[in-house]
């Protein structure tokens, strides 16, 4: 924990930018009928049946100092995804950086030796050296602020339906171009000192 909280306290530093990660899984689904769209003094109304169209991965990246997030739709979770989406981020958004600060879950899917799944053992290394990973805690995924971020997106972006992949991506890069727009952020307050008073339940007790 103490660990994640003091990457959080680094100063900016465009070099090595601290990218928070984190993923989720969305249901698609069709509507039977073409919803009723609202008039003035009538609401929206659309038909309690629907019809299950499949899932997808979205894979949110977070950059707190910058304020700039990134959303990819992916049809899967597995190590290729989370590789593939790693590899976009590098080096389409950050690829004049030095290192890239990656704070996210300890999931299997979520480690270098995926991308060794994934790529050629050169073009694996090229990636691993830029990167420089911070994992939550085990039950400590709130300390993740691209979880907070894809709270806002699923209850701005994603509370109708949506019927399938592509309407998804669409949905998903929209609410991210306004976001970014306005300049949205996070504001973290939590430090290691509030920690150690507020969490001290967690930390191992020493007998003298």
């Amino acid at each position: 924990m103490e660990d994640v909280l003091s990457v959080y306290q680094r100063p900016y530093d465009p070099d090595r930018p601290v990218v928070c990660m984190d993923e989720m899984s969305r249901q698609l689904l069709k509507h039977v009928r073409e919803p009723t769209e609202a008039k003035p003094g009538t609401p929206r109304r659309h038909d309690h049946h629907y019809e299950r169209n499949g899932t997808v991965n979205l894979f949110t990246f977070f950059e707190p100092l910058a304020n700039h997030r990134v959303v990819l739709t992916r049809d899967r979770r597995t190590k290729i995804d989370w590789a593939e989406c790693v590899r976009e981020v590098l080096d389409t958004c950050y690829s004049e950086a030095q290192k890239v600060v990656l704070v996210m879950d300890n999931l299997n899917t979520h480690g270098l030796s995926s991308l060794y799944e994934a790529f050629d053992p050169a073009e694996a290394r090229r990636l691993t050296e830029r990167l420089e990973i911070h994992y939550t805690p085990e039950h400590g995924s709130w300390l993740n602020m691209a979880e907070v971020e894809q709270s806002v997106m699923a209850r701005q972006a994603l509370s109708r339906r949506i019927p399938d992949r592509e309407t998804m991506k669409q949905r998903t890069t929209s609410w991210q171009k306004q976001r970014n727009a306005a300049d949205a952020t996070v504001d973290w307050q939590f430090t290691t000192e509030e920690a150690r008073v507020k969490l001290r339940r967690l930390y191992p007790k020493i007998d003298n």
